[in-house]
């Protein structure tokens, strides 16, 4: 995770998707930007398209979610942000980041007073299901 000095804790890295890209492009975009690695995301849960779907499928997220925004360097006024949530593992070495970055384990997520509450409800949500045996897809 990544400080936020504007929220004051630890959240995921993120940020707006560019013009000339998908979700999931601006979610490994912003990795190696905020963070300095590559990333491989894990395809979310979603159904399967039929056979012989004639268009190229993306990677889904693992959740879709609507929040109230406040100004930012994006949009001068209150606004509503759709966040796309993605998973993904480490792919291939790190570049020191400009921004101060850590790695949590599942009780330091549990116990973390600055933590964004809801990231720590998706990393307990995750936790649960991989440390019951759920395999992850990796793209």
């Amino acid at each position: 995770m990544m400080w936020h000095p504007r929220f004051e804790g630890w959240i995921p890295p993120g940020g707006h998707v560019e013009a000339d890209e998908s979700p999931a492009e601006a979610a490994t975009r912003e990795v190696v930007e905020e963070l300095g690695c590559r990333v491989r995301l894990v395809a979310g849960p979603a159904t399967p398209l039929p056979d012989g779907f004639p268009h190229t499928p993306v990677v889904a997220p693992w959740w879709i979610v609507e929040m109230a925004a406040s100004p930012d360097s994006h949009t001068s006024e209150r606004h509503v942000h759709v966040d796309h949530v993605f998973v993904a593992f480490w792919d291939g070495d790190v570049q020191p980041p400009e921004t101060r970055v850590r790695w949590f384990d599942e009780q330091e997520l549990a116990d973390g007073a600055d933590i964004a509450e809801d990231s720590r409800l998706q990393a307990k949500e995750l936790f649960a299901r991989f440390s019951e045996g759920e395999e992850l897809a990796h793209s």
